[in-house]
């Protein structure tokens, strides 16, 4: 029986094959949600804030004065009052011309008339207008993905719904790796995707292009059946009901990936294996979620290897790195063990063009554990 698909002779370089992926993607039309769901997702534009508080407000429960009034009072020599003076919890307003809030202890309430027993300072218990957002904050910046203490500026402010880019995300499994397919799905929702999955019925060419539905996503995944083996016949499926741009990427792990299109729809076929399926992700997938999202480009750490880092000149090699006295360490190179992946905290691609890094260089990587 003859394999389903085979490999090129020649591997597509990895920058050739993101390029084809990624060309004419256009970011995902912004969408309103609650600030639960927008949790992890890219932020879109949001109009600037105002100020919070709007006015001055107690930061402790006391008494508002005007500082001025209190000059000289001390226990010693107190400063009798006309009238009470205003009691104020914590974030309550303070009364007009007041700047500062003593507390209970600095004021005498036991005589005929109330007494001062110290003197304050302009905004001493206080908390000044625009202290915690100044007015024309943003929440987050368009393109950074919305982190819990950003909804904590959102409630401050009074914000219930948020406007995000949440690219919508197909994963068909081939059956054979739900494993690898539920590490692709939780990547994706990390991401800020917002994931559907279907398990094809088998893992034969029809009933895996059956699952292909490109219309519903912005982008479609499919985890497994990449290889050449006599049942693998993802990529076959792909041709089916699209177009392949590339099969046979010149990555290491990862080098039966493809990428390719149904209609407008950009697709990526991962391996079935961890390490494979990762590799793919991090360099085809995910770039293609990020131009989707409109995300900002995403930040490296750049620190010096302890040890060289030796690679294949002519293969793009995927390389995981553990953090150490401020150096960055070799976990594996190009083989990925599920130790490894767990361990990684950070990861960076060797390119195809280059033999490796030498001890001491200086290497930029991602970080894993954000």
């Amino acid at each position: 029986m003859t394999s389903p698909q085979r490999l090129p002779t020649s591997l597509t370089p990895l920058d050739m094959a993101l390029d084809a992926l990624l060309n004419g993607l256009e970011p995902v039309a912004p969408v309103e949600v609650t600030l639960k769901e927008a949790l992890r997702c890219i932020a879109a534009s949001t109009p600037p804030l105002p100020a919070h508080p709007l006015r001055d407000t107690a930061a402790v429960d006391g008494y508002a004065f005007c500082a001025r009034d209190l000059v000289g009072a001390s226990s010693y020599s107190p400063l009798p009052l006309a009238a009470p003076p205003s009691w104020v919890e914590a974030g309550e307003a303070l009364p007009e011309a007041s700047d500062c809030v003593l507390d209970s202890d600095s004021v005498d309430l036991s005589g005929p008339l109330p007494q001062v027993l110290a003197e304050a300072i302009p905004g001493q218990g206080v908390r000044r207008a625009g202290s915690d957002i100044a007015a024309g904050s943003l929440i987050v910046q368009a393109g950074r993905r919305v982190l819990p203490r950003d909804l904590l500026m959102a409630r401050a402010a009074g914000i219930a719904r948020l406007n995000v880019r949440r690219p919508r995300l197909r994963i068909v499994n081939v059956p054979g790796g739900s494993m690898t397919a539920d590490l692709i799905e939780e990547s994706a929702q990390a991401s800020g995707a917002e994931t559907v999955s279907f398990t094809a019925v088998g893992r034969d060419a029809g009933s895996i292009a059956a699952a292909l539905d490109g219309g519903s996503c912005d982008l479609l995944l499919i985890v497994g059946g990449s290889g050449v083996g006599r049942t693998d016949a993802a990529v076959t499926a792909l041709a089916a009901r699209g177009k392949i741009l590339a099969h046979g990427i010149a990555l290491q792990p990862g080098r039966t990936s493809a990428v390719g299109r149904i209609g407008n729809t950009p697709v990526v076929v991962l391996p079935g294996a961890p390490d494979q399926a990762l590799a793919a992700w991090w360099t085809l997938a995910l770039p293609a979620v990020d131009r989707l999202s409109a995300r900002t480009l995403r930040k490296t750490v750049i620190l010096p290897l302890a040890r060289k880092i030796a690679s294949s000149v002519g293969i793009a090699e995927i390389v995981l790195l553990e953090r150490k006295l401020d150096m960055w360490i070799p976990l594996a190179v190009g083989e990925l063990s599920l130790d490894a992946i767990a361990r990684a905290e950070a990861w960076l691609t060797v390119p195809g063009g280059a033999e490796g890094f030498a001890a001491g260089a200086p290497v930029d990587a991602y970080i894993l554990r954000d």
